[in-house]
């Protein structure tokens, strides 16, 4: 079946359940494969409860017949349980089975009109690692071919004009790794005209073939599973493939359904079947350098025998240790630079020998051990090794070490000098007995550690490869890494360029005149090119073309062309586009000298010459005129030499002239080409040389903003940066802290702010939880003076540097969540004035039913889902008492309330159980209700709270009442009309409500503010009376009249009739696609390149829902 979805509970009125689990898959119940949720991302959350269902829908689905949930983790206080509901669809599934000595030939109808679109579709299962899945050809050496080379798919095109052979150049392309691991993979081939889409599984690969007739001329008939030699019925021209094909289409056409009926356009050849064989082989994982399998030896033979097939990555790791008996010694087989080295350890002495290389290139690699008399041979693939030994009787020892070795203390005798094996092995014979990994996994045979047995987890971490401008990647089990040498780029994933963006830019640091790479577009996908920077009062750029340095022009027939020039460039067009868009100002000068010169124009008024742009447009203008003005310099400024005309060459005289043409509409540069044509006029000649194209000041580089009032933003476009983003800025400011960026999605976020005076902290979600990098600075940074923040994020992990401090960074895990799903504007930190009897009430559960595979430590307020830890934030300004702050309620009478008490001290209650009293704790720092701007921090984890005020003061308490927070229900700010089940206290707060400035509110990730004011999200915030949302808490904000207003003032009853304190949804009136950087940073932030965001791969955004009713609908879509 086609599984689209997955459900999981805990044991009916239990405690258990389980927290996290792996999905595997299998089509036989052997050799099984573990389901990706994300590119690197294993493991599913499970529950938190027994009760709560939470359901996965699996993108992409996938096809099986057997499915294994396997527990990670469970509740501590219970067991193991699970209820499981699995939902999918029927799946129709032809298989053909060819053996490696097989084909199917399938001939085409001949038609007078050859198909203007071929498209193949099919999946297959190999065996081998090689081998033929399709071929077809013409006559005159052109042709496809799809073929498996070494676990990855390669699609050979020869195509062009079958005419002339000699032209025709061969396009390879190659998709997919490890597709030999005996699972199903589909391919789909589409090819229409010169225009190919080959897509293997997910990833996708468009080219565009050189040719006129592409592959239109081949032969009508396409070979599967191998190239037949003509004239020979079971002959084959190059390795055939070995394994199965499924669902084999050809332009809609079932092949196998044609070859099971014995139709006439189908020849099988060889032993071709139509059922796929299951595969014989038990891999095993070791999945960690402490993993080690224990198998006996067979003790007391006279002999040695060991053989096994490996595939890893890692270029170091132990593969197998064996004990001779009668002391005559031991042996290590390792691997250390991709080499197998056998160590020989006998009495006296000990001795090496070397066999292969390159062993770890995630390839299956047979090893073969055997020891006998006075010799001991390995043999690797096809090289074998032979190593002497001592003449002493060989004992074959008791028990052979796969993978790694025992703790010391166990007294096994086994030695490595490598680490512990990482990768998988198979095939594994002791003697001439083959091992059964399944007894081993039942524990009938030998011993083992964090093993994973009948599947190879081994998975391609280049593919896709993250690393960006041309960066080589290599990886390990773990992990990848890129080599970013000689790409001009640097960082873990060759993000960062090594280059200026500019002239001005080295002006800037201080650099004297001379030749310089300058990276136009920063980290953008356009690399470096040289450029000459003269550093006069403007640093001008100049960029020299490789045209001639002067071109003479002399006459020609009538209506031809005097002088066709072209003008090429060391930087590409892009390149040159960027540095162009980048400049505030370019221009090219053309120095023209004429003797008896043409008339600009022919009789009937057609443009004798122009030049070409670098967008390949055609302009008839001269100088700096505008477009089409077809005007030189002297015409604009009126000192021709002759009034009539607008140019000196122009004016046809019997003498040598000369004009200066200034070409600056810089969206038309650089000049690629100049065509003169001629009048008629005998005897005319001229002469021109082109200057280089010359640019200066940086657009990217000297613009400021000044936030000095209340109401100051900037709108930018939307912030987009999936797998890798930059920013760049300059700020200063005297106040002690304030968010200079923030932008959220539905779980994930990213965030730069000032935290303290002397702390910068660029904080983000991806999935795996809230991830910080902090710098520190000896002197504040508040002292009005610029401080330039650079921050990057990739799929690797997070850097931070301000001004010259060391860089500070934050690796990613190694199986996370690499993509940033942002899916709002990039918001400045909102404030929002509380006028006396108003509120807000943010609903949490209509908020995280949005999200359905996030996991349970990061994203889950639901009313079913239990919190034992919280971060809260405020900051606020209030004259008022007693105050209401904030009050967080629970579907269980559960609650939590922060209040300012009669006398303005601080307090906080904590109710996490409906039986018991609340926990109530007062901070007499001192007096908060004094009109002054302050900050509120409390982290709560399990029966500790840690309560910060003012970024300075701070107190611990312990909770009595209970370490759960049941059913987060909604979040309140200002009046509150219910607050059932609350002390006293809170409900004379509650009452009294909030009359003042709040801002910085947060609950976890979720921002009532900020959600009230996003553009088109969903109404999860309800606003009763007034309140007008400001950039912050301004002085005076808490007296009686609120601060300007950033947007208009948002009523309960506004555009309605009712009552002033009628619920409804707060919306935002401006719902323009903008973003907005700010914050409560004062005065002036100075961006240096703004924001920069290159995202490898742009995908859809991910939908995410959560259904966590009991009931899920069955039916689902296939």
């Amino acid at each position: 079946m086609e599984v689209t979805a997955v459900a999981t509970q805990g044991g009916y009125g239990s405690s258990d359940w389980v927290t996290s689990y792996l999905l595997m898959f299998s089509d036989a119940g052997r050799n099984w494969k573990q389901y990706r949720r994300e590119e690197s991302i294993w493991g599913f959350p499970g529950n938190t409860n027994a009760d709560s269902v939470v359901h996965y829908r699996l993108q992409p689905p996938f096809e099986a017949r057997f499915l294994r949930f396997l527990p990670l983790a469970w509740n501590p206080r219970g067991r193991i349980g699970m209820r499981i509901e699995v939902y999918g669809c029927a799946y129709k599934s032809e298989v053909v089975y060819f053996d490696g000595q097989s084909a199917l030939l399938y001939k085409l109808d001949k038609k007078p009109l050859k198909p203007v679109r071929d498209i193949i579709s099919l999946k297959f299962k190999a065996i081998q690692s090689n081998g033929i899945l399709l071929h077809r050809e013409g006559q005159h050496g052109n042709h496809i071919t799809l073929e498996l080379i070494k676990g990855k798919l390669v699609f050979f095109l020869n195509s062009g004009n079958a005419k002339v052979p000699t032209t025709i150049a061969p396009v390879t392309l190659t998709l997919g790794s490890l597709l030999d691991d005996q699972h199903w993979h589909s391919v789909l081939i589409e090819l229409l005209d010169t225009q190919v889409n080959f897509t293997v599984d997910k990833h996708t690969h468009h080219f565009q073939a050189k040719g006129e007739s592409s592959y239109l001329d081949l032969n009508f008939e396409i070979s599967f599973g191998g190239v037949p030699t003509p004239g020979r019925a079971r002959a084959f021209t190059r390795k055939s493939f070995h394994g199965c094909l499924e669902n084999l289409y050809y332009n809609g056409v079932d092949v196998t359904e044609l070859a099971k009926k014995n139709k006439p356009q189908i020849l099988m050849m060889g032993n071709v079947s139509f059922s796929c064989p299951q595969p014989q082989t038990v891999p095993v994982t070791f999945l960690s350098s402490r993993s080690y399998l224990a198998l006996p030896g067979n003790s007391g033979e006279d002999k040695v025998s060991v053989t096994f097939q490996f595939r890893r990555w890692n270029r170091a790791g132990h593969l197998l240790f064996g004990e001779l008996q009668r002391g005559s010694g031991s042996f290590v087989l390792f691997l250390k630079d991709g080499k197998l080295k056998l160590s020989l350890f006998q009495p006296g002495q000990s001795r090496n020998v070397t066999a292969g290389a390159g062993l770890n290139d995630g390839q299956w690699h047979s090893v073969s051990l055997s020891a006998k008399w006075s010799h001991m041979n390995v043999v690797v693939d096809d090289d074998t090794a032979v190593q002497p030994l001592v003449a002493v009787l060989i004992d074959s020892g008791d028990t052979y070490y796969f993978g790694g070795c025992l703790d010391n203390s166990s007294g096994s005798g086994c030695k490595s000098p490598v680490g512990g094996f990482q990768g998988c092995l198979r095939l594994i014979t002791i003697g001439d007995k083959a091992v059964d990994p399944i007894s081993v996994q039942q524990g009938a045979l030998g011993r083992f550690r964090d093993l994973q047995i009948d599947s190879c987890g081994i998975t391609d971490r280049c593919l896709p490869s993250y690393c960006e401008h041309g960066g080589a990647c290599s990886q390990s089990w773990d992990t990848f890494s890129c080599d970013c040498l000689g790409t001009g780029y640097t960082g873990e994933t060759c993000h960062s360029s090594l280059y200026e963006q500019s002239c001005e830019a080295h002006k800037h640091r201080g650099n004297p005149s001379g030749l310089y790479y300058i990276d136009a577009d920063g980290s953008g996908p356009l690399g470096p090119f040289l450029v000459y920077c003269n550093m006069t009062d403007a640093a001008w750029t100049v960029v020299r073309h490789g045209g001639p340095d002067a071109v003479t022009v002399r006459g020609a027939p009538s209506g031809r062309p005097r002088s066709a020039v072209s003008f090429a460039y060391a930087a590409g067009a892009g390149q040159l586009r960027a540095a162009v868009s980048l400049a505030e100002h370019c221009e090219q000068r053309l120095a023209l000298r004429c003797g008896t010169a043409r008339r600009p124009d022919s009789r009937d008024g057609t443009p004798l010459s122009w030049w070409v742009g670098r967008t390949n447009e055609t302009h008839t203008y001269w100088g700096g005129s505008l477009p089409d003005a077809q005007k030189c310099t002297c015409g604009l400024e009126g000192n021709c030499i002759d009034s009539q005309y607008y140019c000196n060459c122009d004016a046809g005289r019997n003498e040598w002239a000369s004009d200066t043409i200034v070409l600056s509409q810089k969206e038309h540069l650089p000049v690629t080409q100049i065509v003169m044509m001629d009048a008629g006029q005998p005897h005319s000649e001229a002469a021109y040389t082109l200057g280089p194209l010359l640019c200066h000041g940086d657009k990217s580089f000297w613009n400021s903003a000044s936030f000095n009032t209340e109401t100051s933003y900037l709108h930018f476009p939307a912030f987009h940066g999936e797998l890798t983003a930059d920013v760049c800025f300059f700020f200063k400011t005297t106040v002690s802290s304030g968010v200079f960026m923030e932008n959220l999605g539905i779980t994930d976020f990213i965030r730069i702010e000032l935290r303290a005076p002397t702390e910068v902290t660029f904080s983000f979600d991806v999935g795996n939880g809230p991830c910080e990098v902090t710098v520190q600075s000896p002197t504040p940074f508040n002292d009005n003076r610029w401080h330039h923040v650079r921050a990057e994020r990739n799929v690797k992990g997070a850097s931070l540097q301000v001004d010259q401090l060391p860089q500070k960074m934050q690796p990613a895990p190694a199986d996370g969540h690499v993509r940033l799903q942002l899916n709002s504007q990039l918001f400045i930190e909102i404030s929002a004035y509380f006028q006396t009897g108003s509120s807000m009430t943010y609903h949490f559960q209509e908020h995280y039913t949005l999200s359905e595979n996030s996991s349970s430590l990061v994203s889950s307020l639901h009313r079913d889902v239990t919190l034992t830890r919280e971060m809260i934030t405020l900051s606020f300004r209030t004259t008022q008492t007693p105050s209401l702050l904030l009050y967080v309620s629970s579907f269980y009478e559960e609650y939590l309330s922060v209040i300012l008490a009669n006398n303005g001290s601080l307090q906080i209650r904590y109710k996490l159980d409906r039986h018991q009293n609340p926990d109530a704790f007062a901070f007499d720092f001192k007096n908060m209700a004094d009109g002054q701007l302050h900050q509120v921090k409390i982290n709560r984890e399990d029966a500790v709270v840690v309560v910060e005020v003012n970024q300075s003061a701070k107190k611990q308490v312990i909770l009595s009442s209970g370490t759960e927070f049941n059913a987060v229900k909604s979040l309140i700010l200002g009046k509150v009309l219910e607050a059932a089940g609350a002390d006293p206290d809170t409900r004379r707060a509650a009452a009294s409500g909030f009359t003042g400035c709040l801002s910085a509110v947060r609950f976890g990730r979720a921002a009532p503010l900020k959600a009230a004011l996003r553009p088109g999200g969903p109404s999860r915030v309800t606003v009763r009376g007034h309140v007008a949302p400001v950039t912050r808490c301004a002085a005076g904000a808490a007296s009686g009249s609120p601060a300007r207003e950033l947007a208009p003032r948002l009523a309960g009853g506004a555009g309605r009739s009712g009552p002033a304190d009628e619920g409804e949804p707060l919306v935002n009136a401006d719902r323009r696609d903008s973003a907005v950087i700010g914050g409560v940073i004062a005065v002036v932030i100075f961006i240096l390149l703004c924001i920069t965001a290159i995202a490898i791969r742009i995908y859809q955004q991910r939908k995410l829902r959560k259904e966590n009713e009991s009931k899920v609908s069955k039916k689902e879509e296939c």
